[in-house]
């Protein structure tokens, strides 16, 4: 089956582009409903949604707030729980949501890499259920660190193997502290990235501020595999920010959201608010997206 990311509508901003949201997430009913039980077994998801006011979402939502904003595609993924049973889960549901919805949802799989062989084989799993690329995954709260190659080896090769990208959550290690802030940060990231060169890595949250690092040639040198989403950013740097990047990452810049922790509507239009040219807007947008997932997004249509 042809890759919908082929078409040249992914490329260029010819009035018709489809914008990709690179970063979404989505829940099972059952932790929409029970979301203090979940809290009582994961320590890590309790700090970010023990809250009743945090927002959850399923894929009904996800699907209205696109519809609602005019995004074509998102890339979307359940919450990283600790256990590989409770990830399994979310992937089950991200994965059948995507086949009810193969040419707007993009299914990515998480898992636990500090599980070990449970961890590993849920990937495995998932990837052969369709999914087309591994991730967000979340090192403080599922139990390691990006330095940790006994955890992540295994897992990087089978994404070198399958082709997909790997996500990980990244965060600044300056600024205001939230529930949730960690600590594995630019450094740590330029460490993984580094470590393994011929993965397809995308580091969220603008992979911590390492962007601007990229300003060091020697450091833009060791990050040319990886991929930065926005996800998050318009929580913690000016918009202005995502300009400036474009001058030097301009093809390894994503836009996402992190909905629904940040609306889709909301984000897109303070994206458009900037002084972006119709080609840099054109790869933020979609076609660096597209990129990002080569040979990936047909994978849930196939299965």
């Amino acid at each position: 089956m042809s890759n919908p990311f082929d078409s040249p509508r992914c490329a260029v901003d010819n009035g018709a582009m489809d914008i990709v949201d690179f970063h979404t997430h989505i829940m099972p009913t059952d932790i929409l409903r029970h979301r203090s039980a979940y809290c009582e077994r994961d320590a890590h998801f309790a700090l970010l949604y023990c809250d009743p006011g945090a927002r959850l979402a399923d894929a009904d939502q996800l699907l209205a707030s696109m519809e609602d904003a005019g995004v074509a595609r998102s890339v979307t993924f359940g919450f990283a729980f600790a256990d590989p049973d409770l990830c399994a889960a979310c992937n089950d549901y991200v994965l059948a949501a995507a086949q009810d919805a193969p040419e707007r949802l993009i299914p990515f799989a998480v898992t636990n890499p500090a599980a070990g062989a449970p961890g590993l084989a849920e990937a495995e799993r998932a990837l052969g259920a369709g999914a087309a690329g591994i991730g967000e995954l979340m090192p403080t709260g599922q139990g390691y660190a990006l330095a940790d190659a006994s955890a992540l080896d295994p897992l990087m090769a089978l994404a070198r193997e399958a082709d997909v990208p790997v996500m990980l959550h990244v965060n600044e290690q300056l600024g205001h502290t939230y529930p949730g802030k960690c600590d594995q940060g630019p450094r740590e990231a330029l460490d993984v990235a580094q470590r393994y060169p011929h993965n397809r890595l995308v580091f969220a949250h603008l992979g911590g501020g390492l962007p601007f690092y990229e300003l060091m040639p020697k450091v833009r040198a060791a990050l040319s595999n990886v991929y930065y989403d926005t996800a998050a950013s318009p929580l913690l740097y000016e918009d202005i920010a995502l300009q400036h990047m474009l001058t030097w990452v301009p093809e390894r810049l994503l836009w996402g959201s992190d909905y629904p922790l940040m609306r889709q509507s909301r984000f897109l239009r303070r994206v458009r608010r900037l002084a972006l040219a119709p080609d840099e807007l054109a790869r933020l947008l979609g076609g660096n997206a597209c990129r990002a997932l080569r040979n990936t997004a047909s994978r849930v249509e196939e299965v």
